[in-house]
């Protein structure tokens, strides 16, 4: 008695909630819960609730309470969505930690976490009012077909009942029907998550007696012939699997789908209708039967050891040498120790070469997370990693955010790729570094991987912030290739080039195709042309949108622009001088296979770019294809320099190498290097030896020299000089904001305002700019940069987020503001 008096006292309590809601709002919103339901709110649950006039979200609980807001009354939650917490707490915290460390609100982190099938979609339904008699005969035309509309389906939404009508304004006839009391308007919100459903059969049970079983075949043969071949496809799958759908016996049967019906009828077969998953998997284990190398065991040990007082280690392994093998190994060490793990890949194109090798080892206890997943295939790997089943995981970026039970260790391999970095929207998070935090919140570990390691991990492990282990050989003993730097100028001088490939490249891959053997050819454009030119007055097409030119794509026969997508027919008159002698300049890899394909008709060309990747299984295709040989010669962007491995891959051309080296950025040759030696890093990975032509306009550029050497050492030396000399990454923190307006004049007003104001708080030397970037609009916003360095040592960073998002707070109170967009990145990749 004393128990249901406690409980009832509970029920009757005023309780209010904080919930996150999917808007860049800077303070969570408190709402008061029912009496009713103050037994079934949890912390981490969705609910539905009204913000603003009339608009329903779906919020997440962030925190229970007793205590009333003091400036606003608190509205009622309308509806809890769940029966269980479907967000951790862990990974409140860790929104909470990106939303200030990335300067952003927890409301844009969790619509960067949350699979879209989560957040539910708010749709006006109509519905008729079933407590109100009326007179059909007093409607006009349009109004009495909504209502008998209505009386055949219950609900409609606006949608439904312009497609009626054939007409796009339906509001003042519904209103008029709500104020005859006719129909009654509510917003309600729609789950947009639907389990897949899939019907299996079983026999009933009094079939399981062979007499009985007998009898029924005695009647089937003579009456329903199909319906008997339906059983014995039964019983024969019965044979081999626990399980039988309903398509399968069609299949097997051959009987079709009318005869199954029938013997359901006849109680005969038991229909089920069961959810089942959207993820095919194979389910058979392999046992991992693989030895490490000399070098790789030692290597594992090193990182073991280094486990026991570092939480994060950088493995430095050259490419081919086996860093996969390794991580297999400490997968298992974790699974062994009841933990998950993260396997993090800067690319879907990698997702889905590395889950077939990681399959053979660990089956169907391995999730794949990542954006080409459907809305509820993404709702299905979040459920089976918050329930446990998944104990690793392999994703790109977005993969942090799964709600992990017990994560023990997270692997971040190429952790030098910028893919990692979210650019837009908000958070702009780096996904190498929030792993980092994420593994210290469930005492776990990190394992960093890269060939090419970007210099902040690596200062990082030099100065024994990060344990460290090496990979100097290739797995097998197999060499590393032989790189040829082959001048594009003199090859011009002398007439030996073809449209864009050298005499030498030609002849490696002519051999190579000789020998059965495969070809990488990297080209960082994609597109046919970058560029269409009035050879008479030099006028280029450019975006409307954005200050960019527009790129020729010849598979539309449009010109394109990357940035906001506006596509325009290609002239073939010149629209400021009326000149017919227009050309097209650079090119991209549309252009390469095109030239190729006349060049090499004998070759068999594909292309992995943007473009040719688009839709869901078209990477994996090409991916395939590459592995079965169906292509000879593959040209792509730097989809091909990121972690692709197979065999008979043997010579890999970079068509310009100059348009890395040239870029004006002080990360310019760093990245360079990253991306020649990983490109180049394709070549002979199995047992022969490779070749690279890298052709260049500059062969005696100093960082073409450091990857023909192999010498990432000397590049990280004569780097850090000059990073330290003019106060950037790794020895000082940038943060930077970028001021939007569509008016030019007002932008500079608004920049030239937060400049001055930030110079006043951290003094001159930390402040640049602002200036007008490379790309000075995009989508129709004008756009000024600031940037702020902050010395790592003495400089609380904190505090200086603090400030600037102060200024930036002031800054949006004055009139001055209007229209103006301020964006914050901190660690800019």
């Amino acid at each position: 008695m004393l128990e249901f008096a406690e409980a009832h006292i509970q029920d009757r309590k005023t309780l209010f909630v904080e919930v996150i809601l999917p808007l860049a709002i800077a303070k969570n919103y408190t709402y008061r819960i029912p009496f009713e339901l103050n037994n079934l709110i949890e912390i981490g649950k969705r609910v539905v609730v009204q913000f603003g006039k009339s608009k329903l979200y779906t919020a997440i609980v962030s925190g229970i309470s007793e205590q009333a807001p003091e400036k606003y009354e608190a509205k009622y939650i309308l509806e809890i969505l769940d029966d269980r917490p479907v967000v951790t707490d862990q990974q409140l915290q860790f929104w909470k930690w990106l939303s200030e460390y990335y300067m952003c609100f927890e409301g844009e982190v969790m619509n960067a976490a949350l699979p879209s099938a989560l957040k539910l979609a708010s749709e006006t339904k109509i519905i008729l009012n079933k407590e109100f008699e009326y007179d059909k005969t007093a409607l006009h035309d349009k109004e009495f077909l909504i209502v008998e509309a209505l009386e055949i389906q219950p609900e409609l939404t606006i949608s439904d009942i312009s497609k009626l009508l054939s007409q796009k304004t339906v509001m003042p006839l519904l209103k008029g029907l709500f104020e005859k009391n006719i129909i009654n308007i509510s917003e309600e919100v729609s789950d947009r998550y639907k389990p897949r459903k899939r019907t299996f059969i079983t026999i009933n049970p009094v079939y399981n007696n062979q007499d009985n079983l007998r009898e029924l075949f005695g009647i089937l043969e003579k009456r329903a012939p199909k319906q008997a071949d339906a059983v014995l496809a039964y019983l024969k799958l019965a044979r081999h699997q626990k399980t039988i759908s309903k398509n399968e016996l069609v299949e097997e049967s051959g009987a079709g789908a009318s005869s199954i019906n029938s013997l359901i009828e006849k109680e005969v077969f038991i229909a089920e209708e069961r959810s089942v998953s959207r993820l095919f998997f194979d389910q058979e284990f392999l046992d991992a039967n693989f030895i490490l190398s000399e070098h790789q065991q030692a290597a594992f040990e090193t990182i073991k050891e280094q486990f026991t007082q570092k939480d994060v280690v950088l493995l430095h392994g050259v490419t081919s040498s086996g860093k996969t093998q390794i991580y297999i190994r400490l997968i298992e060490q974790a699974m062994a120790q009841g933990k998950q793990v993260l396997y993090l890949l800067p690319e879907i194109a990698l997702t889905t070469h590395v889950i077939e090798r990681l399959r053979q080892y660990f089956g169907a206890s391995i999730g794949v997370y990542h954006s080409r997943f459907n809305d509820n295939e993404r709702v299905e790997v979040w459920q089976k990693v918050l329930n446990g089943e998944y104990k690793v995981v392999l994703g790109a970026r977005s993969s942090v955010f799964l709600p992990f039970a017990d994560l023990g260790l997270i692997i971040v391999d190429e952790e030098h790729e910028t893919s990692y970095k979210q650019f837009d929207p908000a958070p702009r998070y780096n996904a190498r570094d929030a792993a980092i935090f994420l593994a210290n919140m469930y005492s776990g570990k990190v394992l960093l991987g890269s060939a090419t390691p970007s210099f902040e991990s690596y200062f990082n492990a030099r100065t024994h912030k990060y344990g460290f282990a090496e990979l100097t050989e290739r797995y097998g003993g197999v060499e590393l290739p032989t790189i040829e730097v082959v001048s594009i100028q003199e090859e011009t001088k002398k007439k030996t080039i073809q449209s864009h490939f050298t005499s030498v490249l030609m002849a490696d891959m002519h051999a190579a195709i000789a020998n059965k053997e495969q070809v990488i050819l990297f080209q960082n454009r994609r597109g046919y042309a970058p560029l269409l030119l009035c050879k008479i007055c030099a006028y280029t097409p450019k975006c409307i949108n954005c200050d960019v030119s527009l790129t020729y794509h010849k598979h539309s026969g449009k010109l394109h622009c990357h940035y906001c997508g506006y596509k325009e027919d290609s002239p073939v008159i010149c629209p400021a001088c009326g000149s017919t002698q227009l050309e097209y300049r650079g090119f991209g890899t549309e252009k390469v296979e095109d030239d190729l394909s006349v060049i090499m008709p004998e070759a068999r060309l594909a292309r992995m770019d943007l473009d040719t990747t688009r839709s869901r299984n078209s990477l994996q295709n090409i991916l395939n294809d590459l592995e079965e040989k169906k292509i000879d010669i593959l040209v792509g962007t730097q989809m091909v320099a990121k972690g692709l491995d197979f065999a008979d891959v043997t010579v890999i051309g970079i068509i310009n190498a100059d348009s890395l080296l040239k870029y004006p950025d002080y990360r310019a040759n760093e990245r360079s290097f990253q991306l020649l030696a990983q490109v180049s890093g394709r070549a002979g990975r199995r047992g022969k030896q490779g070749k690279v032509v890298i052709q260049t306009y500059d062969p005696a550029h100093r960082v073409i020299r450091q990857v023909i050497e192999n010498n990432y050492n000397d590049l990280y030396m004569t780097e850090m000089e000059e990073r330290r000399a003019f106060h950037y990454p790794p020895f000082y923190r940038i943060i930077n904001l970028d001021v939007k307006h569509k008016d030019p004049e007002i932008l500079y007003n608004q920049a030239t305002y937060l400049g001055n104001e930030l110079r006043k708080h951290f003094g001159e030397d930390r402040v640049v700019g602002p200036q007008i970037p490379l790309i000075s609009r995009i989508r129709n916003y004008y756009i000024q940069s600031i940037m702020l360095k902050f010395e790592k040592d003495g400089v609380s960073i904190n505090k200086a987020k603090a400030n600037i998002r102060d200024i930036i707070t002031q800054f949006q109170t004055t009139k001055l503001s209007k229209g103006g967009i301020v964006q914050p990145d901190v660690d800019p990749y």
